[in-house]
């Protein structure tokens, strides 16, 4: 069977969204609710308009594009993924689930497709949490596992809230809690994401279908000690919270090497303050990201690291360890698995199976919906980088599976 998907279609797509950049020629920075995202948000609202989408925008910022089914008071079918991404990262990751939806619209358009079940395209803000942290943020508020209280306390780098940004943006933050989806009101979700590693291109293959996620925590770990001149205070007296701070990352990758099972611990966020030259810092903070298939594994490396972090107390140094973000290893629908195998097989788009070592917004709505997901290949497996690049041609495939489960789930037929 012949492919659906237009590739020079979903080439403009992606490439549109992109133009929305806080840092052109040095990959893409989209952080949730700035300039840039408002952009590349009108921008996909555009889009899902121009493929016949009724579109809206709840509480909180995640897009949705309405295509109206036979029946419509059933539960519709989601597709989407996240717009925002990492600083400095790749066009792909994200939006490519992003216009996997909009290019089934589309099709469902050219087609002259009427589904029975309605289907929603979804646009979700700050998956990455490279704004206020944690992650996933879009769809845990999606499904009611935020207080929206916290709203106030997250803070971006700027010091900026995540309440105040919203504000700025035009949302009020005091109705965030309405973005919560009520029980029942997603039928199935489905998600395309690049596969952010090496596997399918080296296996000649054109997707993965995802069974299931890998378990994941996010902590913030901040020591505090006393600042002083760096000329005149003692060795024996200082209360240096670098020096502190650098005793417990010395020993975290261990862990992870300890604990073996395919669990992997990164720390990729540091701050010292005061930040002088010449001042003995007094205040350090790091990001802690740990991750295992097995919950038991999660959960057993969050104590390594709380009992790591425990040494760095004492010599006038404290220390704290705050969890940001849990998520459980997830389990993905079979149901769904076996419809997207049977359209991949009736298309002749080749596959296998693979655990995802990445969060997606996909292991939050699994939670609330029966969920699929499959990946796309990433070229020499790069991701949150400027040299992310996934093949337009690559990316066709992988909706086509989409476009046909969607089809097929939603009952459509021409009229």
């Amino acid at each position: 069977m012949t492919g659906f998907a237009d590739a020079r279609r979903i080439e403009a797509l992606i490439e549109g969204i992109d133009r929305f950049n806080a840092t052109p020629g040095q990959g893409t920075t989209r952080l949730t609710y700035s300039p840039e995202y408002a952009q590349a948000r009108n921008f996909v609202a555009s889009q899902m308009v121009e493929a016949g989408l009724a579109v809206r925008e709840d509480a909180v910022g995640n897009v949705f594009g309405r295509i109206e089914g036979t029946n419509p008071g059933l539960a519709p079918i989601l597709v989407g993924s996240h717009l925002d991404s990492v600083p400095n990262g790749g066009r792909f990751d994200g939006p490519a689930g992003v216009v996997a939806g909009i290019e089934t619209a589309f099709l469902f358009r050219d087609l002259g497709l009427r589904p029975e079940r309605p289907v929603e395209v979804i646009a979700l803000i700050e998956e990455e949490g490279a704004r206020f942290g944690g992650g996933l943020f879009g769809s845990r508020l999606l499904t009611g596992q935020v207080d929206p209280a916290t709203l106030e306390d997250l803070r971006d780098d700027d010091g900026i809230s995540a309440a105040d940004a919203m504000r700025d943006y035009g949302l009020d933050p005091a109705r965030a809690g309405q973005a919560a989806l009520a029980p029942g009101a997603v039928h199935a979700f489905l998600e395309l994401h690049i596969e952010q590693g090496p596997v399918l291109e080296a296996e000649g293959r054109d997707i993965a279908i995802v069974d299931r996620i890998v378990g994941l925590a996010q902590l913030k770990v901040t020591v505090r000690g006393r600042a002083g001149h760096a000329g005149t205070t003692p060795m024996d007296q200082r209360r240096d919270a670098l020096v502190g701070a650098v005793g417990i990352l010395s020993h975290l990758p261990d862990l992870a090497r300890q604990l073996g099972r395919d669990s992997v611990l990164t720390v990729g966020k540091m701050e010292v303050l005061p930040g002088g030259a010449n001042v003995i810092p007094d205040h350090v903070w790091f990001t802690v990201d740990l991750r295992a298939p097995a919950e038991a594994d999660v959960r057993q490396l969050i104590d390594m690291v709380h009992a790591t972090a425990a040494h760095a107390q004492g010599n006038g140094l404290t220390c704290t360890v705050e969890q940001q973000l849990y998520a459980a290893p997830t389990p993905l629908s079979g149901q769904i698995h076996a419809a997207l195998t049977g359209q991949a097989d009736a298309l002749g788009v080749s596959h296998r199976v693979m655990v995802s070592g990445a969060g997606h917004d996909a292991m939050i709505m699994a939670g609330v919906a029966p969920t699929g997901l499959i990946f796309v290949p990433s070229r020499g497996g790069i991701s949150h980088a400027p040299e992310e690049w996934t093949d337009y041609l690559q990316l066709a495939r992988g909706i086509d599976v989409i476009f046909a489960t969607i089809r097929q789930m939603s009952n459509a037929r021409p009229g």
